[in-house]
């Protein structure tokens, strides 16, 4: 063989495709600990929007002798602020003496 000869080189395919298997095994594991991080968040903002309507239902009670009577009274008159888009609360009245029924429900995209 002379040395202006070309010589053909084969490439393994298996050290691509290793590489391959191996960048998707890190993208998925990456990917479920974003949505894992996602869902404990969304869970710890429906706790912290739970006890903040409790404080300001127990709050109101208090200070007026009756339980409020709309959701949105308690953002009127004792700040209440959450996001919407994300959340749906369902409040119902059973009586000025009587706690609130209230159920948080998660907002689907």
């Amino acid at each position: 063989m002379s040395r202006f000869q070309y010589k053909k080189t084969t490439h393994k395919p298996s050290g691509f495709l290793l590489s391959v298997c191996v960048f998707l095994a890190v993208l998925t594991l990456f990917i479920q600990g974003l949505s894992s991080l996602s869902d404990s968040t969304l869970r710890r903002q429906k706790e912290s929007l739970e006890n903040a309507i409790a404080r300001s239902v127990t709050y109101c009670y208090t200070v007026e002798g009756a339980y409020p009577e709309s959701l949105d009274y308690l953002k009127d008159n004792y700040g209440l602020t959450y996001d919407e888009d994300v959340f749906y609360v369902d409040y119902r009245v059973i009586g000025s003496n009587i706690l609130p029924d209230i159920t948080i429900i998660e907002k689907g995209d």
